[in-house]
């Protein structure tokens, strides 16, 4: 478990699938910058089996409040390159937003993944609407590089999506200061 001060992170368990599957597969709480696509019950079930969402691939991390309740999720998963990877989350309840978990979860993420793996570059990719990923990519050190003109397919249209990264050097010196901006 990679513990915060107002959330932590840890894999799913079996005792949290049903409840991991009801929330991933809750179409009225993606709002508007997620896909609207449902990946059925039975094959969550079965990937969990195989793999517990923890690949070379990719690892997924269940985002838990300071009472233990399931309020998220967030991912690395293989990038471009062998020396980079991309992170994604999504919090469950969009009345929790803003309230500092998805940047902590961020944060906490980017800490294991630089200290555990040779990780050189972390990538956030986003809709340019998205203000809020916009802001925690910002608050986490990350940098914008560009916009991937018609990238993905979100809500029946092809969307554009601005990319941020963190370079490890940056990282680095980002935790050399004693303070963190935000």
């Amino acid at each position: 478990m990679i513990k915060g001060t107002l959330c932590s992170l840890r894999h799913l368990q079996a005792a949290d699938l049903a409840t991991y599957i009801a929330l991933v597969n809750d179409l009225p709480s993606r709002g508007a910058f997620f896909s609207p696509q449902l990946k059925s019950p039975e094959a969550l079930r079965r990937d969990f089996m195989q793999t517990g969402f923890v690949t070379e691939d990719s690892e997924l991390f269940i985002i838990e409040d300071e009472h233990q309740a399931m309020i998220g999720s967030i991912t690395h998963f293989k990038s471009r390159t062998a020396a980079s990877r991309e992170i994604g989350y999504r919090l469950f309840d969009p009345q929790r937003n803003g309230r500092g978990y998805t940047s902590e979860a961020t944060r906490l993420l980017v800490d294991y993944l630089f200290q555990a793996y040779p990780y050189h570059r972390l990538e956030l990719l986003m809709d340019p609407l998205n203000i809020a990923s916009e802001r925690i990519a910002q608050k986490c050190g990350f940098t914008q590089e560009g916009l991937l003109r018609q990238a993905f397919f979100i809500q029946g249209v092809m969307r554009d999506a601005k990319i941020y990264s963190l370079l490890r050097p940056e990282w680095q010196a980002r935790r050399a200061t004693p303070h963190r901006p935000d």
